[in-house]
Order: structure tokens, then C-alpha cells, then sequence
């Protein structure tokens, strides 16, 4: 089995976690930065596992969601108002699921694995997404 490793950095984002008792209940920013490693039975014609050259599509996706976004989960009471706030132009809001470091690496697998399985034709695959909200703290999802 062969691995690489790909890394995007400078997405800086903010978020809350509204239900936190404390701080992190308060929108808060972070200069977030997406960890891939990619994992191949083989590699490629030009002895690679991962052609990063052809991630562009990859960056620009994580690029919309988070730099200079606000994200907010989807269950978010105050919800209406953080629409209203990117109505207005105020913020670019993303919502997911869950938007704390766990929840944004699976929701980046989710979305990443399935492409890069797609465009090698099931010869790549993502093992893991690490997500890091600064040089402290990270969560990674790795595959089953």
C-alpha cells in the first residue's frame, strides 16, 4: 500500500458552537488548514499515488466553503438571523452538519473521497482528512 499526503492551508473561516457553555458559543474565527493522505494499491504512470496537479478542482471547492466564510451548523437556533446576515451581504454563510473540527473532516472525506475515487477510476482513495483549526488542535477522520 502507497501513501501521500496533501495539504491546503490559509482557510480562514469563523464559526460557533452554540452548544458550548462557553466561549466557543460566540462566533470565533480560525485560520483553518485540510490534511489529506491518500492511499493506492499502485501508483500512476508517472509513479505517483496522487497526481496533485489535478486537485485544483479540490482546492477551489474547500476555498468556497471555508475562506472567509462563517460557518454555522444546521441546527443552529439562531439560524434565521445568520441567514439574514449573508442576505444582507454581511457574511458568506456555509451551513454543514456539524461544523466543529470532527465534523468538518467528515463532511470533506465525504465529499473528497468519492471525486478522487471518480477521476482515478478507483485507484486512489482518501485514508484520512485531518482538519486543523490552528497549530493546537486538529480532528481526523479516517476511512473504515
Amino acid at each position: 500500500m502507497y501513501r501521500s499526503t496533501k495539504s491546503f492551508f490559509y482557510l480562514p473561516c469563523a464559526h460557533r458552537q452554540w452548544r458550548d457553555d462557553g466561549d466557543c458559543q460566540l462566533v470565533h474565527g480560525y485560520d483553518r488548514s485540510v490534511h489529506f493522505v491518500f492511499e493506492s494499491d499502485g501508483l500512476d504512470d508517472k509513479c505517483w499515488v496522487m497526481d496533485f496537479g489535478g486537485l485544483k478542482h479540490i482546492k477551489a471547492w474547500l476555498e468556497d466553503k471555508f475562506d472567509h466564510t462563517l460557518l454555522i451548523n444546521e441546527d443552529d437556533p439562531e439560524m434565521a438571523f445568520f441567514e439574514e446576515m449573508d442576505r444582507k451581504g454581511l457574511c458568506r454563510l456555509r451551513v454543514l452538519p456539524n461544523i466543529g473540527m470532527e465534523g468538518s473532516a467528515k463532511y470533506i472525506f465525504d465529499y473528497v473521497d468519492p471525486w478522487v475515487q471518480e477521476q482515478t477510476q478507483g485507484r486512489v482513495r482518501v485514508y484520512s482528512v485531518e482538519c486543523r483549526e490552528n497549530e493546537k488542535n486538529s480532528a481526523i477522520y479516517y476511512r473504515d
